[in-house]
Parts: structure tokens; sequence; C-alpha cells
């Protein structure tokens, strides 16, 4: 097991974007850092093992970015959470509330396997709408959401209320400016 690595070191904080008054919180960094990276996605396998996960769902897109290669190590399928459109083939949708609307996502119904112990995994848990909304189309295809995992977390936002029912585990918890 690698030792902690200082995630904040490598995530960029940007006040200001994608509008006044909204401080971003940049995960590039870690993409750009080999050693940041590798800690998250080893972070991501041990803990699908510790839950006994047998697959690995992630969030369009930078979900997929973290998601695929602890997929790849751990030879689990990944199963991909698209937006509406996305996906030629029949599939679950759920519609959700965002901020400023709504939103629609979307999975394949043939890689959702019913019975299956899955890991939800994104870069970043801001409300929890969408992952709420990704874990009922898991469970909507009869599979078991194990956990919700996400390298950054934002609990001033009480995305804990939106996902209790849930294991949650994140890397680094920022809390607020």
């Amino acid at each position: 097991m690698d030792a902690e690595f200082d995630l904040d070191r490598v995530i960029r904080k940007v006040p200001g974007f994608p509008k006044p008054g909204i401080l971003f919180y940049d995960i590039t960094g870690i993409l750009a850092d080999p050693q940041a990276f590798r800690y998250c996605v080893d972070r991501i396998v041990e803990h699908c093992r510790r839950l006994k996960a047998q697959g690995i769902a992630a969030i369009e897109a930078r979900g997929f970015v973290f998601a695929a290669p602890a997929a790849y190590l751990l030879k689990a399928p990944l199963i991909l959470v698209r937006k509406r459109g996305k996906l030629p083939g029949p599939t679950h949708r759920a519609r959700f509330a965002l901020e400023y609307g709504e939103d629609e996502i979307e999975v394949h119904r043939s890689d959702v396997r019913p019975g299956e112990r899955i890991l939800l995994v994104d870069d970043l848990i801001a409300t929890g709408g969408t992952l709420r909304a990704a874990c009922g189309l898991l469970e909507q295809g009869g599979a078991a959401v194990a956990g919700i995992f996400a390298v950054v977390g934002l609990p001033f936002l009480n995305y804990d209320s939106v996902l209790a029912q849930y294991p949650v585990k994140t890397l680094i918890q920022y809390h607020g400016e």
C-alpha cells in the first residue's frame, strides 16, 4: 500500500468558475501527476476489494478516467453511466434535478447484471444528485450498490443526506471557502 498522498497539493482551486461565486475543484492536476493518479486508482482497487464488489460503474466523464484503470487491474466489468442519448442500445434512464434544471443519465440494460455488487465511482461528489440517480439505475437493473467512491467530497453541500443509504468513501474533503 502506498503512503498517504497530499492530493490537496495537486488539486487546483479555481474561483469564479464556471460562474461567479463558485469555487471549482479541478482534478486535472491529479491526472498530470502520475504518483497522484496511481494513488487514487490504487485506493479504488483497495476499496472495491474491501466491499467485495464484482464490478465498477462510472459517471461520465471524469469518473471514467479513474474507474477504467481500476476495473482493468481488478479484471472487473466497467459499466458506463452516460448522459441521455449517448448509448445505442436499450437503457435504463433516470431524470434528476440539478441546481439549474434537470438532467438525465442512462446505462445499458445489458451491462447491469442482477445480483452483482457494484462500486460506483466519480471524481467529485457535490450535492450527490447524479450519484443518487446512478444508484437508482443500477438498482433498476437488479444490481446492488456496494458503495460509492469519489476522489473529492464537498460535504458542505450535504451529499451525505442524499446518499445516506450507501457507504461513501472520499480521498479528500473540502468544507467550503
